[in-house]
């Protein structure tokens, strides 16, 4: 069984009409669909579409005006924050942006909760691509980049040099797929002994695991993006409106 789900259908069509308003085929003060188009478009039930609505309201998207329907606002000044996402970010940034050094890269039986995350069985195999990260000449986290065999094929994925482009803009362009979400989980643990001596941190230290699983629009999943961050050197902060 999966760790993470696909986003419930009202918050996929929050996240649709996002990207809407984002884009601007749905302009600031423009009426926005009503509840039936949205219905039909979608094809998903009137709750999913009021659910959705009073999100998007919520968040200060779009408002409500008596007798004439629902307005865009536009992208809401807190929305445009954007948190510090570990897994994101190295989903987006190219390996070249920061100095590292390759440890491994090649097939790997999957570890259950890694398995989880790509809907595999247990010990499957896999391809990993995996990086210790160094910031003023000291290593400071260890990224693992999980992938299906078959998507890691014909792509940079697998040489020793630092990739210089992010993983995103590398498989849509070798392998034709589109992230479409991404799930993050964060766990707290201590480091096995090979951990602690790449990351140069003792033993009784715990370690913060950032997981971030990517799947595309259909619910595939594409990639797991593992984190690994010394307790003792990072601290993790996001923002989020206050309704």
């Amino acid at each position: 069984m999966s760790l993470e789900s696909v986003p419930p259908k009202y918050a996929q069509l929050v996240q649709a009409l996002q990207r809407r308003i984002e884009s601007g085929t749905y302009p600031p003060g423009s009426l926005l669909p009503s509840e039936h188009q949205l219905i039909q478009e979608f094809s998903v039930s009137r709750p999913t579409v009021v659910a959705a609505l009073r999100v998007l309201r919520e968040q200060g998207w779009i408002e409500s005006q008596q007798g004439k329907g629902r307005f865009v606002r536009g992208r809401p000044a807190m929305a445009a924050v954007e948190p510090n996402r570990p897994g994101q970010a190295y989903l987006t940034n190219p390996e070249t942006s920061t100095p590292g050094e390759l440890i491994e890269a090649g097939a790997v039986a999957l570890p259950n909760r890694v398995a989880a995350l790509l809907d595999a069985q247990p010990k499957s195999k896999a391809f990993l691509r995996r990086r210790v990260v160094i910031r003023d000449s000291e290593p400071t986290e260890q990224v693992s980049l999980w992938l299906p065999l078959e998507l890691s094929e014909g792509t940079s994925l697998t040489s020793g040099e630092p990739l210089r482009e992010g993983i995103r803009e590398h498989l849509r362009s070798r392998k034709g797929v589109r992230f479409d979400h991404i799930v993050e989980q964060i766990t707290a643990r201590m480091p096995t002994a090979q951990e602690a001596k790449q990351l140069g941190m003792p033993k009784n230290v715990p370690l913060l695991a950032v997981f971030g699983a990517v799947r595309d629009a259909s619910g595939r999943p594409l990639v797991v993006v593992e984190v690994l961050l010394p307790a003792d050197r990072h601290e993790l902060e996001d923002a989020y409106p206050v309704s």
